[in-house]
């Protein structure tokens, strides 16, 4: 059975990464969900996928050189499907309160020692306080952010983002402790997949967005996809009996 997990909430139907677009992933029935992190000048952890601002909300500068409640103002609309209403970047903390998924996978993208430790810590402290740990895995292609995560938050699942072959992505996995694999769909042979499943890691493929790739991939025997939309994934994988986000 191959499960769906909405990529930034539903990208390819509400703007990527706002609360609506992980109430539409909601509505399809698709109870797992993938997104991004980045962390405010006041280190809290907020739901976008750049470091900056400039591609979702039209604005200048980064991320982090902007305070939550600042940012939380910001309508991050830009570059996506139309939407009537503003979409403003989300805390974490928002969506752990209103989206009750099964499960979380939340990218932290490549960051300095440093802030790889600030970011992983308050993930972690989020994750307890709304009783998560069990339903989160955080997932990086930074050895940085996996070291810290290894090392500062060794009681949450953790992933390896793959998606270059120029390592092999399951000797990295191994090395980190992963017990999930992200791993870009042009890299996910059956020997690949056959391999990683045997050492015991769950395999994510992202992001598949043709049906006909879906089925191929759920052919291969595919954990999960990670997809723009959820809403067709579930529609063209339900004859295969394919229960979405369970």
């Amino acid at each position: 059975m191959t499960l769906i997990y909405g990529h930034r909430g539903a990208k390819g139907e509400a703007p990527e990464n706002t609360l609506v677009s992980f109430q539409r992933c909601l509505e399809h029935g698709v109870r797992r969900c993938e997104l991004d992190l980045h962390l405010s000048r006041d280190n809290q952890l907020m739901v976008i996928h750049d470091p900056t601002l400039k591609r979702t909300t039209g604005r200048r500068g980064k991320v982090a050189q902007h305070n939550a409640d600042d940012l939380v103002g910001y309508d991050a609309r830009e570059g996506g499907p139309g939407w009537i209403t503003p979409c403003p970047i989300p805390r974490l903390a928002e969506l752990f309160e209103q989206c009750d998924f099964d499960h979380w996978q939340l990218e932290v993208k490549s960051a300095s020692k440093t802030r790889a430790a600030r970011t992983v810590t308050a993930i972690a402290e989020l994750a307890e306080r709304y009783g998560l740990n069990d339903k989160v895995t955080v997932t990086s292609g930074s050895r940085e952010v996996l070291r810290a995560l290894q090392r500062l938050t060794p009681h949450l699942s953790r992933g390896l983002v793959a998606e270059y072959a120029w390592l092999d992505p399951l000797k990295v996995a191994d090395h980190y402790g992963c017990d999930l694999l992200a791993l870009n769909w042009t890299l996910c042979t059956p020997e690949r997949l056959q391999k990683a499943q045997k050492a015991g890691l769950h395999v994510s493929v992202w992001t598949v967005n043709e049906p006909a790739l879906m089925r191929r991939l759920a052919d291969f025997g595919v954990d999960s996809l990670i997809t723009d939309y959820p809403g067709l994934a579930v529609t063209t994988l339900s004859h295969r009996n394919t229960v979405a986000g369970t």
